[in-house]
C-alpha cells in the first residue's frame, strides 16, 4: 500500500499537521502527496515534497530548505487554498476539533488549548472523553451514532471540563467528515463557551421574572410614544393586556386634556433626562380616570444613543383619597375652631332679637297672625342659635328628644321659605301619611329638611314644583318614616353623584359651602335612619330625589334593648 493511501483524504481543517503544513509553506513554498495529486512516493514509501523545476526532496520532521527557483515575471505562485484555511483554523477564537469514529482526538487547534488548557501534544490521540465529564459520557455514543448516520448536529449545548477539572457550559456544531468517496471517517467540532451568554441570560431572566411579578406598571416605547413592553402589573392597573397595547400608542392612556404631556415627556428624553415621580392621571380601560405616579428614564443603545424609555407607573389613588381626607380633617378643625369664634360671638346679638321678639308678640292679639309669625321667628332665631353651637358636630347635642308628627316639621321649614319659593314661582305639592309620632331631636330635624329644601330652591331657579311627602312604611324590625323631598330642577352631572356627600364638595360654585348634605347625612346616621340622593340630567325628565328614612326606634333605645338581652 502507497503512503498516500494510507493518509485519509480528509478536510484540511480537521487534519492533524495543520500547523507544519502552514508552518512549511510559508518557508519552503512546498507541497504535499496527500494535498497535490502529482506527487510520488519513494521506494521507502515516505513522502516527497517537489517544487517545479527542482529535484525531489524526501519530507522529514525538520524541513529541509529547497532550492526555490525565482519566478518569471509573467509566472504566477500557485498557493493551495487548504493552506488558507489551515491558517483561519488556528485563528479562529472558537475551538476547531477533529476526532475519528472511535471518538479519538485527531485535531486540535490553537483556540481548543486555550478554551479547554490541554495542548495539542497532549489531547492528540486521546478519547474526546477526556474532556467530557463522567456523568455526560453517554452523549459521545449518542453524538457518534448520528455521525455515523451522516447527520448534522447544530448549537447543541451541553457542559464540558477543562483540564483544572472546572465544568462550563458550551455550545457545539457537529458535521460528518467524508473521503473523496463519500464514506463518513471522522467528525469536525466547533465549540464554543457560553458562560457569558449563560450568565446574561440568567440575568435577563431574572429581570424579567422582576418585572412581570412587580405591583407596579412596567412599561418601555419607543420615541415615537410606541409601546414595545407591557407587564401583568400594566394589565392590572389600566385593564389593557400586552397583546392589546403592545406596537399602539400610549397615548390611548392619556385623558384627552392630558395628552400634552406626552411631547413634553419624550423632548425630555431625547435629551438624555430622567423624571421622577411625576404626579398626574391616566386613563384605564373601563375610561376610569385615576391617579398615578410615574418614573421615566431613557433606554441607551451600545453606541449611547437614546432609543427608547422605561417607565414605572404607581397607582396612587388611595394616596390622594387618604391626603385628601386630611386635608378635610384641617378644614373641618379649622371650621370648628371658626364655629366657637362665631357662636361666643353672636350669642348675645341672638339672645337680644329673642327678647325684642318677645316684647313684640306682647302687643299684638294673642291670635292674630302677626302673632304667628313673631313666635315663628323666635323659634328660628332658637334654630340659629342652636346650629351655631353645634355646627359640623363639634357640638354635642344634648336636648332631650320629642315626639312629634314629621310633617308638623316640614310645614314649618316651608313656612320659612314660602316667601322666597312664592318669588321664584315654585309650587308645593304636599302630600303627608304619618299619623305615628316618632322621637326626634327637633332642631336637628329642622336643620335636616331645612338644607334639603333649600337645595331643592336653588335647583330651580326660573321655577318649577317642590314636591314634598312623607308616610309610615314597614320593613320588618325597622318601621319608620319616610319623608322624600323632589324637585325638577336641573339635576345634578352623574360624574358628581358619587361625591355628593363629601364635606366641602358643590356644585353651585361660589353660592355653596359644601357641608349641607354632609350635615344632613350626619345627623340622619346619627338617627339610625338613611339618606339616599337620586338624579337626572335629561331634557324631559331632570331632577333630584332625595329619600330620607327615620326607624321609630331610637339608637338609645335600641342600644338598651341589646343590654338587656346579653
Amino acid at each position: 500500500m502507497s503512503w498516500a493511501n494510507r493518509v485519509p483524504a480528509v478536510h484540511i481543517p480537521e487534519f492533524v499537521g495543520l500547523r507544519s503544513i502552514a508552518r512549511c509553506s510559508r518557508t519552503h513554498a512546498c507541497r504535499f502527496p496527500f494535498l497535490a495529486p502529482q506527487a510520488r512516493l519513494s521506494p521507502e514509501e515516505k513522502p516527497i515534497a517537489t517544487v517545479p523545476g527542482t529535484e525531489p526532496v524526501p519530507l522529514t520532521a525538520e524541513p529541509t530548505p529547497l532550492p526555490i527557483r525565482k519566478p518569471q515575471v509573467a509566472e504566477r505562485v500557485t498557493v493551495d487554498p487548504r493552506l488558507h484555511l489551515a491558517a483561519i483554523v488556528d485563528s479562529s477564537d472558537d475551538a476547531i476539533i477533529s476526532k475519528n469514529l472511535n471518538g479519538i482526538v485527531i485535531s486540535w487547534n490553537l483556540a481548543a488549548a486555550r478554551l479547554f488548557g490541554y495542548s495539542a501534544e497532549e489531547i492528540i490521540g486521546k478519547p474526546i472523553l477526556t474532556v467530557i465529564p463522567p456523568e455526560l459520557h453517554h452523549e459521545e455514543e449518542q453524538i457518534l451514532r448520528k455521525i455515523r448516520a451522516g447527520e448534522l448536529i447544530e448549537h447543541y449545548e451541553t457542559v464540558r471540563m477543562k483540564k483544572n477539572g472546572e465544568r462550563f457550559p458550551i455550545s457545539v456544531t457537529i458535521s460528518p467528515i467524508r473521503d473523496e468517496n463519500g464514506t463518513i471517517i471522522a467528525a469536525s467540532k466547533i465549540a464554543r463557551d457560553i458562560s457569558e451568554r449563560r450568565r446574561f441570560d440568567e440575568s435577563r431572566y431574572r429581570l424579567a421574572a422582576i418585572v412581570e411579578s412587580a405591583d407596579d406598571a412596567i412599561i418601555s416605547k419607543d420615541l415615537n410614544g410606541i409601546v414595545k413592553t407591557w407587564n401583568q402589573g400594566a394589565l392590572h392597573m389600566f385593564g389593557y393586556t400586552a397583546e392589546e397595547m403592545i406596537g399602539t400608542p400610549i397615548l390611548r392612556l392619556f385623558p384627552e386634556e392630558l395628552k400634552y404631556e406626552e411631547d413634553e415627556i419624550l423632548g425630555k428624553l431625547r435629551r438624555g433626562e430622567q423624571i421622577h415621580h411625576y404626579e398626574t392621571r391616566r386613563r384605564r380601560k373601563n375610561g376610569e380616570v385615576f391617579d398615578i405616579s410615574v418614573n421615566i428614564s431613557p433606554i441607551r443603545n451600545e453606541a449611547g444613543t437614546v432609543i427608547g424609555a422605561s417607565k414605572v407607573a404607581r397607582d396612587i389613588s388611595d394616596k390622594k383619597k387618604i391626603e385628601n381626607l386630611l386635608l378635610q380633617s384641617e378644614k373641618l378643625a379649622a371650621t370648628g375652631r371658626m364655629a366657637a369664634a362665631v357662636a361666643h360671638e353672636i350669642n348675645n346679638p341672638l339672645e337680644s332679637l329673642v327678647n325684642l321678639i318677645f316684647l313684640a308678640r306682647q302687643n299684638c292679639a294673642p291670635e292674630s297672625k302677626a302673632t304667628k309669625l313673631l313666635t315663628t321667628a323666635e323659634e328660628e332665631l332658637e334654630r340659629v342659635a342652636h346650629i351655631a353651637r353645634q355646627t359640623l358636630g363639634y357640638y354635642k347635642d344634648t336636648s332631650a328628644p320629642v315626639a312629634l308628627h314629621v310633617h308638623d316639621l316640614l310645614d314649618n321649614v316651608l313656612t320659612v321659605y314660602g316667601a322666597r319659593m312664592m318669588s321664584a314661582e315654585i309650587a308645593v305639592d304636599t302630600r303627608y301619611d304619618d299619623l305615628q309620632k316618632i322621637l326626634v331631636s327637633k332642631g336637628e330635624m329642622l336643620q335636616v329638611f331645612s338644607n334639603l329644601i333649600a337645595n331643592a330652591i336653588d335647583a330651580m331657579p326660573q321655577g318649577g314644583v317642590l314636591k314634598v311627602s312623607s308616610r309610615k312604611v314597614f320593613s320588618g324590625s325597622k318601621d319608620g318614616i319616610q319623608v322624600v323631598i323632589q324637585d325638577n330642577g336641573k339635576g345634578i352631572d352623574p360624574a358628581n353623584l358619587g361625591r355628593i356627600f363629601e364635606p366641602f364638595f358643590t356644585t353651585k360654585g361660589n353660592l355653596g359651602t359644601g357641608i349641607g348634605l354632609w350635615v344632613v347625612r350626619q345627623l340622619v346616621e346619627r338617627r339610625g335612619g338613611q339618606v339616599s340622593l337620586t338624579s337626572s340630567t335629561s331634557r324631559d325628565a331632570s331632577g333630584t330625589t332625595v329619600t330620607i328614612f327615620l326607624p321609630f326606634a331610637h339608637p338609645k333605645d335600641a342600644d338598651d334593648e341589646k343590654g338587656k338581652t346579653r
